[in-house]
């Protein structure tokens, strides 16, 4: 008899609830759930293939070790002993610096990818770590630490009430959002227009979110942040400002003024191929409207002035006055966040406490880039990289160069891979560790509620039971966490009371928390869950700002695990409030409009103003039905448009003699590609377009549907060298490219 189960989809950053249909211990299909709090029914393709990927026959049941060069299936204790083995002993010779980390994308989807990575680290006590965010987001990050001095002070469009909205380098009709939680992003941009409201939408290409719009501008590729600087300057010259209760909480307006003096309309205009007139004319709109957000994304993060553009979309925010206010641009309170504290200044955020070995690239947020992982493992010298753990990572798709990385992945020592499949990367792991399939794994959302459009909070259980032989991500991260650190075959389970114990103490000596003075070891007793995850999620929401800090039951008002538990469909927490100035941890404990690193980047961004654009440039693109490298073996999923074609404007396929379904080579820094023409009108003339996370072509994977189908790795075309210096991050559109036609 078929049963139904709730579960939040964990395939795209929307958190959409989903119904799912269970026969036996096999989930047989998958709808919206029309009382999740948060989505209210709405589903995308890739939630509704949900079924197909959990019973993926591709997807690893058992660890595999390799033995005389092969891969071949173990046991759990084989596996973890393996590890344990290998990473303390070269640990001991080479010191910790000689073992990176690897964070995939997938990782912020999983509540092991969440908990466990930041304790892995410190066992491990290397610096080297590379994550999926120097390949996206990470300028967003940085922009933000050097303006509010948290990196994960980020706001997002107050979707459901703004009156103007300015999306730059984003298809959120496409990616159901990035950096902004918003379940069914295409009817709210709909019911933005319905309510009498602008959408304008700055994209090279005319995408599906584009059509939408009451306005689609089509820049060069590349010069968001000088279109921006000139919407800045057009609101200072033109006294459009009105920053309102922001004004006494923010420092470097006059200095921003005669920063950004030599951006004028007039000036940008020519790099960003628009018109002053349609620069001026969008500022002022900007300024007019009763409420209004600036929203950018991945493709003004991933270019040459990522981190600029990123600063100068809060920019703009702010000097109209909609940061932080209702309409404008907001700061998520998420329920796991920590419970405010009192205003002040703070420590501010830094940017290269260290550097990596061979090229000298700064950290940000703790982080190196990981285009420069395949140096750190092929450049001999003291410090070399010679293991490395890969968590949810497939970075050989992802990264630049990855023929390169690929060849320096073979050269390893030891590599642990925790992977559900053999992937291009995995394929070189000596030890892969499959977790369970998501219907039998737990789910929480700690990243993706604080980019939240609404405060909510939902939890899923495991829907259906863990099958014999498989073994929890959680515990997984655990017994890894204990390998690496000498203490393999201790109880997992201590991984997460020493975790919940060091919370704990630091909350108890908090002089700022009501816990102050209490005993740990007492209110540690106190939490609710049936596993060690579950007490650690139910300590979070406890300590968080709707927690009952232990005062009262969990059943009570305050938030708990087990109030969470008892509304399947999710707690919703109303609509975002202004936050500021609490949140502020800058040093003056202000918002530093101006900080040392923007104002020190920002020359560079002036001399583009001469610079010659290059003839054809390219882009990326995504599609509706997949989410990067990971869901291209689900065949619900394949095919129809999601195809990895080179797409090419008519009058470029013209000039250049290009033919519609015909190769045509491709060729940029880090080599050449052979790919299919796909011509069509919907982008500009001088761009072409090809999707991220294709390439399935390399032996040794398991990727049977994938691998019919590989398409072209988009990143071999890089080399690593382009990369945004304040950020790290690769830059991933906009860059030069030569096309000519294969007979």
């Amino acid at each position: 008899m078929p049963r139904t189960a709730l579960r939040i989809c964990p395939l795209c950053e929307a958190t959409c609830g989903l119904t799912l249909t269970i026969e036996g211990t096999t989930v047989t299909g998958a709808r919206g759930d029309r009382d999740d709090v948060f989505s209210r029914g709405f589903i995308c393709p890739k939630g509704a293939a949900f079924g197909g990927l959990d019973a993926d026959p591709d997807r690893l049941r058992t660890p595999l070790v390799r033995r005389d060069g092969r891969l071949r299936e173990a046991t759990w204790e084989e596996a973890f002993q393996a590890i344990a083995d290998a990473v303390p002993a070269l640990v001991r010779t080479y010191g910790p610096q000689s073992v990176g980390v690897v964070l995939g994308n997938p990782n912020v989807h999983t509540m092991a990818g969440q908990l466990y990575p930041p304790l892995l680290l410190k066992a491990l006590g290397t610096r080297n770590l590379f994550t999926a965010s120097t390949l996206d987001q990470m300028p967003k990050h940085v922009s933000s630490g050097l303006l509010f001095g948290d990196p994960f002070a980020i706001p997002v469009p107050d979707l459901d009430r703004t009156d103007f909205l300015l999306l730059l380098g984003a298809n959120p009709v496409e990616s159901n959002g990035s950096l902004c939680t918003a379940p069914d992003f295409p009817g709210r941009l709909k019911a933005l227009r319905a309510r009498g409201g602008t959408l304008v939408v700055v994209d090279p290409r005319r995408t599906r979110t584009a059509k939408l719009a009451d306005r689609h501008l089509a820049p060069r590729p590349g010069s968001d942040a000088l279109l921006l600087a000139a919407l800045a300057h057009t609101l200072l010259t033109e006294e459009l400002t009105d920053p309102g209760v922001l004004a006494e909480h923010t420092q470097g307006i006059g200095e921003l003024a005669e920063a950004l003096g030599s951006f004028t309309p007039e000036a940008v205009a020519p790099a960003c191929d628009l018109t002053a007139e349609e620069i001026r004319t969008l500022a002022r709109e900007l300024a007019a409207a009763p409420t209004a957000a600036v929203y950018g994304r991945i493709g003004s993060c991933t270019v040459e002035y990522g981190t600029l553009a990123s600063w100068l979309v809060d920019v703009l925010n702010i000097l109209t006055g909609n940061l932080d206010r209702p309409g404008g641009a907001l700061f998520p309170l998420s329920a796991t966040d920590r419970a405010p504290r009192p205003a002040g200044p703070g420590k501010g955020f830094g940017l290269g406490r260290w550097h990596s070995r061979v090229s000298g690239h700064p950290e940000a947020k703790a982080e190196l880039p990981l285009a420069a992982l395949a140096e750190e493992i092929d450049t001999p010298g003291e410090g070399r990289i010679r293991a490395l753990v890969s968590i949810a990572a497939n970075p050989v798709l992802s990264a630049p160069d990855g023929r390169r990385l690929d060849a320096a992945l073979a050269g390893l020592d030891f590599m642990v891979s925790i992977d559900p499949y053999l992937n291009e990367t995995s394929r070189h792991a000596h030890v892969v560790l499959p977790p369970a399939p998501p219907s039998q794994s737990a789910h929480f959302d700690f990243a993706f509620n604080t980019f939240a459009i609404r405060n909510q909070v939902r939890y899923s259980p495991p829907a259906v039971p863990l099958e014999d032989g498989r073994m929890d991500e959680c515990e997984i991260h655990a017994r890894l966490v204990l390998a690496v650190s000498g203490m393999h075959g201790t109880d997992p389970g201590a991984v997460d009371d020493l975790a919940i114990g060091a919370t704990l103490a630091r909350e108890c000596a908090d002089p700022d928390s009501p816990l102050r003075g209490q005993d740990p070891a007492r209110l540690a007793g106190l939490l609710a869950g049936g596993s060690g995850p579950e007490r650690r999620l139910d300590l979070m929401l406890r300590l968080g700002p709707y927690g009952d800090r232990f005062a009262a039951a969990s059943g009570g008002d305050g938030l708990g695990l087990d109030r969470l538990l008892a509304h399947p469909h999710g707690i919703d927490l109303g609509p975002l409030r202004p936050r500021l100035p609490g949140l502020l941890r800058t040093r003056s404990g202000r918002i530093e409009l101006l900080p040392d690193p923007i104002a020190a980047e920002l020359p560079r961004l002036r001399g583009t103003l001469t610079d010659r654009p290059a003839a054809l440039v390219l882009v990326g693109r995504r599609h509706l039905r997949s989410n990067n490298s990971w869901l291209h073996n689900v065949p619900a999923l394949a095919g129809g448009s999601n195809r990895c074609t080179l797409q090419v404007h008519p009058d470029d396929a013209a000039r250049l003699g290009l033919t519609d379904g015909r190769p045509a080579r491709i060729t940029a820094d880090g080599g050449s590609l052979e790919v299919p023409v796909e011509v069509t009108d919907t982008l500009r003339t001088g761009v072409v377009s090809l999707p991220h996370g294709w390439g399935h072509d390399r032996p040794g994977t398991r990727l049977s549907v994938a691998a019919a189908v590989p398409g072209v790795n988009v990143n071999q075309l890089l080399d690593g060298s382009r990369l945004d210096p304040l950020s790290g991050t690769a830059v991933l559109n906009g860059f030069p490219v030569e096309l000519t036609p294969i007979p």
